[in-house]
């Protein structure tokens, strides 16, 4: 559902000013409920807005093949997106003890979405096909790499239909789609993980190119850098400017190495951390992960003081970087900016960092898979918590549908509009999930498959043959420490799942029942 935390936040909600919609916000309640898936805190703003550092260098961009739009009639939107962020790591969430002022206080001035998930990954590079499925709108077995010529790419299509376009930070879907989608850039990693403080990177290339030989290593650290080159684009947007913008902005932190900047090295002390209440030193069985490079950061079995350790290094990568998305918003209020335009924060997945006895984002509990979503700007309902089950990749549509450009039909994700309109406070009836069991012989590796409701979900894992089920009640058992799938009274309830996994299954194209 979704909850006013205050009676006048409820008397503060605008509709969300939606230009052109495909359906009715009615229609598409109805299509919804039936459809498939059923720095410090002490910072203040003015101290912000200098670190935005107004006379710096402005950014490089083209606006060759952009049409003209309407002066200021449709928002702009602000897009950040880090790579690694679980949904629970948000002060303002109270369940974890990390510090970020400037995350809470989006959240108390938009909705956040507390129920947002990916839909998981064919490989351990769990990125890509999640920033795939958001660029597309496309389910995850609809997503290959390279991402394909007709699809046509979120911010593609904005630039066809009037937005200036522009993105700095990772990219991780190939130099190809990045030029389809950005007339105008910052620096930007085309990678998957780097040194925080020597990130190669590439610089604008107006023939969209952008080889290889032409990257160097940036001088700073990656978060700066790039949180730099987003404010260099808002400083330099004058009163000339008629063109609505998309500005897209993909941080490499809290992602290992794990590395914070000084003071966010020591904001965290490994002894006063606690530890997640499902750590355990090993997962209880085999899923298949145990070797692959995220699960060896740490040691077999797990040590406490060493997760605490790892624990207080991701907390102080998020930290610092709450800090200079502060200094972005700063920057974007002192461009008189902020009325018009929506920001969005999200992650690509979230990550284990001990919970489970796992390091890594290769599996399908929630830690690995919620993500937090965050939504602000005019017409988004303040201090709302929407706790809808929804995909990353429905904000493909949502954004469209706000922009007033027309859906493509084939696109698998369904806004979110009328969940902000509050015309329904349902969304998806069910989350289907899936990792790895894709390629080659898809029925000779490692995977897993989850169905997840409002309150129950059930994983499977097989591996060398050997098939594992678990069943959770998230209600009494949020942390997916309880496997109640060997009890008899949940026997119905688990063959109801196995259907409705099976069935999903089945409606996503999955290679484990297509053997492609």
């Amino acid at each position: 559902m979704i909850i006013a935390s205050s009676a006048s936040a409820t008397n503060r909600i605008m509709r969300i000013p939606c230009y052109h919609y495909r359906v009715t916000c009615a229609k598409l309640s109805t299509e919804f409920l039936n459809s498939d898936d059923g720095l410090s805190a002490g910072l203040s703003i003015a101290a912000l807005a200098k670190l935005a550092s107004p006379n710096r260098k402005q950014y490089h961009g083209s606006r060759d093949n952009c049409q003209k739009a309407g002066r200021m009639t449709r928002p702009n939107f602000l897009f950040m997106i880090a790579d690694d962020h679980r949904h629970s790591a948000l002060g303002a969430l109270g369940i974890e003890a990390v510090s970020t002022p400037v995350f809470d206080k989006l959240i108390a001035d938009g909705t956040c979405f507390t129920q947002a998930h990916i839909m998981g990954s064919t490989s351990g590079a769990v990125c890509m096909p999640s920033r795939g499925m958001l660029m597309t709108g496309r389910g995850l077995f609809d997503t290959p790499d390279p991402l394909p010529d007709d699809a046509p790419l979120l911010p593609e299509l904005l630039r066809q239909n009037g937005y200036t376009t522009f993105g700095t930070g990772k990219w991780h879907n190939r130099r190809g789609s990045y030029a389809r989608c950005f007339g105008e850039s910052g620096k930007v990693f085309f990678g998957g993980m780097d040194d925080q403080f020597a990130m190669p990177v590439n610089d604008f290339d107006p023939a969209g190119d952008y080889p290889p030989e032409d990257s160097y290593i940036a001088d700073g650290y990656s978060t700066t850098i790039f949180s730099d080159e987003m404010i260099d684009f808002l400083n330099a947007r004058g009163d000339e400017d008629d063109q609505p913008f998309f500005a897209y902005i993909a941080f490499t932190s809290p992602h290992d190495p794990r590395t914070p900047p000084a003071p966010y090295d020591e904001m965290y002390d490994p002894e006063d951390i606690q530890l997640p209440p499902n750590f355990v030193p090993e997962h209880p069985f085999d899923i298949g992960i145990r070797d692959i490079r995220d699960e060896l950061l740490a040691g077999y079995p797990r040590g406490e003081d060493e997760i605490k350790r790892h624990i207080a290094d991701y907390y102080g990568m998020i930290s610092h970087m709450d800090m200079d998305i502060g200094r972005i918003l700063a920057a974007l209020d002192a461009r008189g900016l902020s009325e018009n335009t929506i920001v969005i924060y999200t992650s690509d997945h979230g990550l284990g960092v001990g919970q489970h006895g796992l390091m890594g984002k290769q599996n399908l509990y929630d830690h690995s898979m919620r993500i937090p979503l965050i939504m602000r700007g005019p017409g988004i309902p303040r201090g709302m918590s929407c706790d809808a089950l929804l995909y990353l990749l429905d904000m493909y549509p949502t954004l469209l549908e706000l922009a007033g450009i027309d859906v493509p039909e084939d696109c698998d994700g369904h806004s979110l509009a009328a969940l902000l309109n509050r015309v329904t406070t349902k969304h998806r009836r069910q989350i289907f999930s899936a990792y790895q069991g894709v390629f080659g012989h898809p029925r000779g590796q490692p995977w897993q498959r989850s169905i997840k409701d409002e309150r129950n979900k059930l994983i499977q894992t097989v591996v060398n043959g050997e098939e594992t089920w678990q069943l959770f009640d998230l209600a009494a058992d949020a942390h997916e420490r309880i496997n109640l799938i060997d009890q008899p009274v949940y026997e119905k309830l688990a063959q109801r799942l196995r259907a409705s996994l099976r069935d999903r299954q089945t409606r996503a194209k999955d290679p484990l029942l297509t053997g492609g």
